[in-house]
């Protein structure tokens, strides 16, 4: 296995199906391995724990964020043991990269499509919680969520809106020139899944978070 990312929570790891499980199922196809390790700090007891409930939730999320037809990786199985998740290993490009090479037509297109994957994460109960570019590919024209080390089952506006003003704000740091037109692509694509009513809430609500920032902003000046 080839060591592709470490982070503070997890290993993640890349290798083929055939060779990590010992059989010809899927010849060829390549698969990630996420290993949640040891925390030496932590009571032993309490570590097994969390890593246990962190593992299992996003496996969960996962199962039903593809239920609801997000377009996110496939979970092969799952390790309690070691506490790995064995998933589809989602091969393409990073919109990051890709969205400052194309032309503003494609961009916009691609922040829509962004909206209607997110609008089928939160319609499933689910918020992702690190939204950016860098957690999505465009593998044969079609929009991927990756890493969902954070996500979680929360259904509130509250939620949904903090899951969509870090987005905003991930997009304004990478896509500074552009972000503004392209986040209005990604609630015109959000409404299409949720509706407008849903729509027209989850933009008070970011308004709301917005101006609880900047008032924190002020309050740190004063």
């Amino acid at each position: 296995m080839e060591l592709i990312k470490q982070g503070a929570e997890a290993k993640i790891y890349l290798t083929n199906f055939d060779e990590y499980f010992g059989a010809d199922i899927l010849p060829g196809e390549k698969v990630i391995v996420k290993h949640r390790i040891p925390k030496r700090y932590r009571i032993e007891e309490i570590d097994v724990r969390l890593r246990k409930e962190r593992t299992v939730r996003e496996a969960r999320v996962l199962h039903r964020a593809k239920e609801f037809g997000v377009n996110c990786p496939y979970v092969y199985e799952v390790d309690l043991r070691d506490m790995k998740i064995v998933m589809e290993f989602i091969e393409g490009e990073r919109l990051k990269e890709l969205l400052e090479r194309v032309p503003m037509e494609e961009r916009l297109r691609l922040c829509r499509e962004i909206g209607r994957q997110v609008g089928k994460l939160h319609k499933a109960g689910i918020v992702h919680g690190d939204l950016t570019t860098s957690n999505m590919i465009l593998r044969k024209g079609r929009v991927y969520l990756i890493d969902f080390g954070l996500a979680d089952f929360d259904p509130t506006l509250e939620a949904r809106g903090v899951d969509l003003h870090l987005l905003r704000r991930a997009m304004e740091s990478t896509h500074y020139t552009w972000f503004e037109r392209g986040f209005e692509e990604v609630l015109e694509g959000y409404a299409e899944v949720v509706g407008e009513e849903a729509r027209n809430e989850i933009k008070e609500k970011l308004e709301e978070i917005e101006s609880r920032g900047r008032y924190r902003e002020r309050g740190w000046i004063g």
